[in-house]
């Protein structure tokens, strides 16, 4: 037995609609289904993410989920696109706060979504991983 792959993974928001317009205009992230009030989702290549406002995920009768304050998530990017990366987060005014070349080869680009989470573009190698499309084209 053996865990393949992240399914899913999330982050939390208070102003879910904020989270929307962010992940959907600026990531161009796929709108999968939302609940109001309690989260938003999205598809993600061949996962899913997922943004939970924390104070209704905190309610009895749902599943529970539990963060508070911000949170961090890399999504991964092809290394030939960080030009263009850059350029769309500028046109879209979201400051870029860090950008590294690490150690073990890749690159990154750090900024924030309105919440206040950390949110990373990065190339695969980073982790020393393949720069093949993961979804296997």
């Amino acid at each position: 037995m053996e865990v393949t792959a992240v399914l899913e993974t999330c982050l939390y928001a208070d102003d879910l609609d904020a989270a929307h317009g962010f992940y959907t205009e600026v990531l161009g992230l796929r709108f999968y289904s939302r609940v109001p009030g309690r989260h938003v989702f999205f598809r993600c290549g061949s996962g899913m993410f997922l943004v939970f406002n924390p104070s209704a995920t905190a309610e009895p009768g749902f599943t529970p989920h539990g963060a508070s304050g911000p949170g961090h998530v890399a999504f991964r990017i092809p290394a030939s696109e960080f030009d263009q990366w850059r350029e769309r987060l500028r046109s879209k005014n979201v400051p870029i706060e860090a950008e590294v070349d690490w150690p073990r080869g890749g690159h990154s680009i750090y900024f924030r979504d309105p919440a206040g989470n950390s949110i990373e573009l990065a190339s695969a190698g980073i982790w020393g991983l393949e720069e093949a499309d993961p979804k296997g084209a």
